[in-house]
């Protein structure tokens, strides 16, 4: 558990730590607590993106047992989805002024609450608030972990770590509806329900490991900690840290506008902007694909629910070869870190993106040229593959870029990726159905790839001019180094 840190000196009331070895400073945490600690912290988040699509396998019960339409059971994943879109502008902050620890498992407890009362809901209009308010508290991992990583590793581990944990995110949506399936298909009448019920089991047990072995890494936090507790031992009041001193005094306005105006305002500096916006619409396309699957292979090619489900395991595939990628990208990095005088050097965080730029379009062109029920089923799934690689190699290295580009700011930067990519995955599902039916799969999915396709330049645009760029954005200036 957490220990306190002592003194070796105190200058003019001033609290730090005992120099750069200090122990007890995160950073130089004992390599295996950092790694459980990383693992708990992407379990916390697979729980959250999990409970995002398992509620889809139960949407035909869902809407035999309330009376409504597909688009009104659909609501379901989209407002739990909208709900992850808001959440971090609120959990970003708190990280950032309470902890990281507090932050992450109040909302885990949340969300939990919140998925055992949808599975309990006797009408159509619980489900929907219940999704909606497990939204806002299961978005909490997905922008506040990346600042806690910051926190323990090192530039040159922390791409493998923030690897781990985008496994988690994207992993957590893929297997869900194969579970979700299997107890649907258990439970013809009331599997909807147990959806929720298992999510709820999963999370519990998430959270009680969650609160045993996680220790608190924001070092501000912990400071602050060990400044009150020498000021009363020693009844010195003067005693305080650098961040309690900058806070000093405030009002409600400046702490309501550095807190929560932030988040906000990452969203249109230059860096985050763009490179949110892509990663964005490519999280979107995911969602979309997760609802294409079904289609395809339950309503083109008559599959049952387990069976139709097992395609997802296509993107799980393509995201493995992503995850080689990404750690051949983690090799690139530490040469450029190095080279550069061991400095960060956030653009060549970029690398596997240029990559997945060509196989992310390429693998939706793929999907929709496979999808008559002629063409045998691999080719379908190969395009899947490839979208599964090009997402998750396009949207690991925009993590790792806006973290090292935003660093004590990272909590609130992935709050402003969380709230444009959200707020997208939120809405694609709704016009999945009418999208394929008008279109086709083949040329719905053609559409998205032409999209895609015109967003290839952006990863190679900023690994050429991304310095020159931070230089003049408001926020990405205050980290950079000429």
């Amino acid at each position: 558990m957490e220990q306190d840190t002592k003194p070796t000196q105190i200058e003019d009331g001033l609290i730090d730590f005992d120099g750069p070895e200090d122990p007890h400073q995160p950073i130089n945490w004992p390599f295996r607590k950092k790694v459980v600690v990383t693992l708990l912290y992407s379990l916390c988040t697979m729980g959250t993106t999990w409970a995002s699509t398992i509620y889809n396998s139960g949407l035909n019960q869902v809407q035999r047992e309330f009376h409504v339409g597909q688009i009104v059971a659909l609501l379901g994943m989209s407002l739990y989805l909208a709900g992850n879109a808001f959440g971090p502008l609120f959990w970003a902050p708190m990280s950032e002024s309470y902890g990281r620890k507090p932050s992450v498992l109040l909302p885990i407890f949340g969300l939990m609450v919140f998925t055992f009362s949808y599975g309990a809901a006797k009408d159509i209009q619980t489900i929907l608030i219940c999704r909606f308010f497990g939204g806002i508290f299961g978005g909490a991992p997905l922008s506040n972990v990346g600042g806690v990583l910051a926190d323990i590793w090192p530039p040159t581990q922390r791409g493998a770590a923030l690897l781990l944990w985008g496994m988690a995110v994207i992993i957590g949506p893929l297997i869900a509806p194969i579970v979700g399936g299997a107890v649907v298909i258990g439970q013809p009448e009331t599997g909807w329900r147990w959806t929720g019920y298992l999510t709820g089991i999963i999370l519990a047990a998430i959270l009680i490991a969650s609160l045993i072995w996680i220790d608190e890494s924001f070092p501000p936090v912990l400071l602050a900690r060990k400044a009150n507790r020498i000021r009363a031992e020693t009844k010195n009041w003067a005693i305080h840290t650098k961040a309690q001193e900058a806070n000093a005094g405030t009002s409600f306005q400046q702490v309501a506008g550095k807190y929560l105006v932030v988040p906000l305002e990452m969203m249109i500096d230059p860096i985050a902007f763009f490179i949110n916006l892509y990663a964005a619409f490519c999280y979107a396309i995911v969602y979309l694909t997760i609802a294409a699957l079904p289609f395809e292979f339950q309503g083109v090619r008559g599959w049952n629910a387990i069976v139709g489900s097992l395609p997802f395991l296509a993107i799980a595939i393509g995201v493995l070869f992503a995850a080689a990628i990404n750690l051949w990208g983690q090799t690139f990095y530490r040469k450029r870190f190095i080279a550069n005088g061991n400095r960060l050097v956030p653009e060549a965080r970029l690398a596997p993106m240029m990559i997945g730029s060509f196989f992310f379009p390429a693998g939706l062109f793929i999907m929709g040229w496979t999808s008559e029920s002629s063409i045998h089923w691999i080719g379908f799934s190969i395009g899947s593959a490839c979208v599964g690689l090009g997402f998750f190699t396009i949207f690991q290295s925009a993590i790792n870029y806006i973290v090292d580009t935003y660093l004590m700011m990272a909590a609130s930067a992935l709050a402003a990726n969380m709230f444009m990519r959200s707020i997208l995955a939120a809405a694609f599902p709704l016009f999945a159905r009418a999208l394929f039916v008008n279109l086709g799969l083949d040329w719905g999915m053609s559409l998205l790839g032409f999209i895609a396709a015109a967003m290839i330049p952006i990863p190679f645009l900023f690994y050429i001019f991304g310095k020159r760029i931070r230089a003049i954005g408001k926020r990405s200036k205050l980290t950079y180094v000429p």
